[in-house]
């Protein structure tokens, strides 16, 4: 159905509190809706509406499962313990089954692997024995969910490892391109409170990996700065990109290197004058990320999104927008035809790769509690945003933004 934003607004009144059931394969009733972007006149899909605060993965992370019907996002309040869970919300339906249940579910790194139908995340707190990388398989808990026929979660997880008691997350983990290996940014000590207006303190880091098959721990890297972000290429085995997170801008901030430690090495070499942030793979061989222009002082020099070839330190720019403080995050497609950043003022732009054409596509999504974090689905077709677009920034929902009709071959 199409509604208008008011009257999406008024009817969320009336969504039900959600339901005391806080199990795995629990069923939360479709919220999707489709409303019309008041500045661009575009549709723009609603999956979750409800009270609940919904955020997607990380921009760097899969957000769809294999299925490719099925989009993986947490919840920090949707069932009634109020305890952070991960769910999945059915892209046609719009269906909501819940994947994990109980306490000290991970869900600020949640794997969605591409090679099979399956999840994989970290339950437990850091304590001796009680950390543990789950995979979970989402084939046969979305079957019998749907089917009423569900058995206890063990059914339907494999514990991979348990970690060492020392290890300390730091930049979330990933899944290598073979989905053979994760690997778990971690940090090994811990600093100081961060004071107002200061960067993170920084504390010595590194890199872990886990065989998915065996549960065997070993090392890939350590590191004099805290890690960050930590995301392996979807298309090359074995490389690892990482930054050094401060919370703000670093002196190096992209680094990367192979899973057996070697060939570490800084990615776009910084200038004192430079600011990176929001580095992502978009194809084998490319990397995005921004250099950030949300200051008079930096848009003396180029900034916007720009690209790096991973082979040959190739720098291309991307594009930049004049409109508010300049993009903030960046993706693309990985047939080199379309990319797309947001803005510090919740617009999304889509970007064409051929002929260098900026569309505003979306307006509205606020930036609070979170940013928009864009994505495009596998097939290039729409973007998948959080949005505080619905609540004025007091929560978060999921939205898909379809591209243009007339743009989709």
């Amino acid at each position: 159905m199409r509604i208008s934003l008011f009257v999406l607004l008024y009817l969320g009144v009336s969504f039900d509190l959600h339901a005391a059931d806080a199990e795995i394969g629990h069923r939360y009733p479709s919220e999707k809706c489709t409303l019309v972007d008041r500045v661009t006149g575009r549709p723009l899909v609603a999956l979750t509406t409800g009270p609940s605060n919904d955020m997607k993965n990380y921009q760097t992370h899969p957000q769809w499962a294999a299925d490719g019907v099925n989009i993986i996002f947490r919840s920090e309040d949707r069932n009634a313990a109020k305890t952070s869970q991960a769910y999945a919300v059915n892209e046609i339906t719009g269906d909501i089954v819940q994947l994990t249940e109980g306490p000290d579910v991970a869900t600020g790194s949640l794997n969605v692997a591409r090679l099979s139908n399956r999840l994989y995340y970290v339950r437990g707190k850091p304590e001796a024995g009680a950390q543990r990388l789950i995979e979970l398989e989402l084939t046969p808990l979305l079957a019998d969910s749907t089917a009423g026929t569900l058995k206890s979660a063990s059914v339907y997880e494999r514990v991979v490892a348990t970690l060492p008691a020392t290890h300390r997350d730091a930049g979330g983990f990933t899944l290598d391109a073979d989905e053979r290996t994760a690997y778990f940014g971690v940090r090994y000590a811990e600093g100081p409170p961060r004071e107002a207006g200061k960067p993170i303190p920084q504390v010595p880091s590194g890199i872990t990996a886990v065989d998915l098959a065996t549960g065997a721990y070993r090392k890939v890297i350590d590191t004099p700065f805290l890690m960050g972000h930590v995301q392996a290429s979807p298309w090359v085995p074995g490389e690892i990109l990482y930054c050094n997170e401060t919370g703000g801008d670093a002196p190096q901030r992209m680094w990367i290197v192979r899973d057996d430690g070697t060939g570490n090495r800084p990615l776009f070499p910084e200038q004192p004058s430079d600011w990176v942030t929001h580095e992502v793979f978009v194809d084998r061989d490319t990397v995005f990320f921004n250099l950030m222009g949300h200051t008079p002082e930096l848009r003396r020099r180029p900034t916007g999104i720009m690209s790096i070839n991973l082979r040959n330190g190739e720098v291309l720019p991307i594009d930049q927008t004049a409109r508010g403080q300049g993009f903030w995050h960046c993706n693309a497609t990985p047939d080199g035809r379309w990319a797309l950043g947001d803005n510090f003022e919740g617009e999304v732009f889509l970007i064409d790769r051929h002929s260098g054409e900026i569309r505003l596509i979306s307006t509205g999504h606020v930036m609070k509690p979170d940013h928009t974090h864009p994505n495009f689905s596998p097939d290039g077709h729409r973007i998948l945003v959080q949005s505080g677009l619905l609540t004025g920034g007091k929560s978060l929902d999921l939205m898909v933004i379809p591209l243009p009709e007339n743009l989709v071959e």
